[in-house]
């Protein structure tokens, strides 16, 4: 073409133009093709919610500088799908603080919700991507149990969610529809009625997988194999912070059987793992299950991309070295599906992977092999293998969801709602 150009002047010079622009277009057409229609992979840039794989979203974090969409992970893989048959206490499992308090549930109270927000889609789908414990504060409010925030241990219209039994039926279905899957229920309990758990959890039909507590292990020792587990159909645990339910409803009194790093605030703060009041010293051996917290007091989706992301890994290892070397089991966040890349999900691979198999991610674990004896997996832009038998909903989309509509409320009424939401807290 230069030669031509070179004899044959403006004309071949304009063809020469218009072959480039030709070859300009292609690409960058050839490019965006490239990679859609379900075939984007991990980290890959992404422009609809259909262009990504399972387990996937098209999203992005802008509170750690990452506006353009990729490819954004969604969904966990569990541990024993990979390697199964070991104590319950020796896994590690993703739960959500206030699974219930999900932004843009409708208000059926019939009185506009004042309160703060956790997560962003139902508890089926949480639980379906993966989630393996909730996290549910419960109260006595219209002639019912409700899931509610709280103001000084009251329910009112304005901070109420839903009656329980909506959310335990959700439970109730999953378990029933996967039935090698075990669910751990954490309730913050403000129910007085007299035996008013025990008639909400046979009214859900949730006592045919009920944990007795009679087989808990009050000493630290090893629990039951999730083989075991499964088998007995074993496969709801529920603990109460109301000691008393232990006698009267055989509920377990959470901090007899598990420890628990300090919520909110307290428990993000970088080389800092302090043991919540009511739990024993997190090395402590007189129980053998951990809980770490890992949420702000004031939950803000906006930022929580960037604190479930790098920050989230250094809080993990901290809390092991002041848990005495012992890798949380319950890994509790807020709107668990925002990261900047892997998030939560990245992190839980990594805390099953050292725990069950010495390797940097559960995915290099072999059945069998000797400790550290670790499998080559795919490079971390590759779509994650997902097992969780379940299906993804793919409801968060960061780049263009209706939360943002909530964040920006929340600027414009924080002045009133600060005060209000540390009353709310208390």
């Amino acid at each position: 073409m230069l030669a031509c150009c070179t004899y044959h002047g403006k004309k071949c010079r304009a063809a020469a133009d218009v072959l480039l622009l030709f070859f300009l277009i292609s690409t960058f057409f050839l490019g965006s093709s490239a990679c859609s229609g379900g075939n984007c992979q991990l980290l890959d840039s992404c422009s609809l919610p259909t262009d990504c794989g399972p387990g996937l979203y098209c999203g992005n974090c802008p509170a750690s500088g990452k506006t353009e969409p990729t490819c954004t992970r969604g969904q966990a893989i569990q541990p024993t799908s990979i390697i199964a048959g070991l104590p319950f206490n020796k896994y590690s499992w993703l739960v959500t603080h206030n699974s219930f308090s999900i932004v843009d549930a409708p208000p059926l109270t019939g009185i506009q919700r004042m309160t703060s927000y956790n997560q962003e889609d139902s508890v089926t789908n949480q639980l379906r991507n993966g989630v393996r414990g909730l996290m549910l504060d419960m109260y006595d409010f219209n002639n019912d149990i409700w899931l509610c925030h709280s103001m000084r241990g009251q329910c009112y219209d304005f901070t109420a969610f839903e009656p329980a039994i909506n959310t335990l039926k959700e439970v109730e279905t999953f378990l029933s529809e996967n039935p090698l899957e075990i669910v751990t229920i954490i309730i913050e309990d403000y129910v007085h009625t007299p035996k008013g758990l025990t008639k909400l959890f046979t009214d859900a039909g949730l006592l045919n997988y009920w944990f007795p507590v009679s087989n808990m292990p009050t000493k630290g020792e090893d629990w039951p194999t999730v083989t075991d587990m499964v088998a007995e159909n074993h496969r709801l645990l529920v603990f109460t912070s109301d000691a008393s339910k232990e006698a009267s409803e055989g509920i377990a009194y959470q901090w007899r059987f598990m420890l628990e790093n300090e919520p909110g605030d307290p428990g993000i703060v970088q080389g800092s793992c302090p043991n919540r009041k009511e739990s024993q010293p997190l090395n402590s051996r007189s129980a053998s299950l951990f809980l770490q917290n890992y949420f702000p007091t004031f939950p803000v989706e906006y930022e929580s991309c960037k604190e479930n992301s790098a920050a989230l890994v250094g809080m993990i290892g901290t809390c092991y070295k002041a848990a005495g070397n012992v890798m949380p089991n319950f890994l509790a966040v807020n709107f668990y599906m925002r990261n900047d890349g892997e998030g939560v999900f990245d992190a839980l691979d990594r805390m099953n992977g050292f725990t069950l198999c010495g390797c940097t991610t559960v995915s290099a674990c072999q059945v069998g092999a000797p400790m550290g004896s670790c499998k080559e997996t795919a490079s971390t832009n590759r779509t994650p293998t997902t097992r969780t038998g379940g299906s993804f909903s793919g409801y968060v989309q960061l780049s263009g969801s209706t939360s943002q509509n909530h964040f920006s409320d929340w600027f414009i009424l924080k002045p009133f709602c600060l005060p209000l939401m540390a009353f709310l807290l208390l």
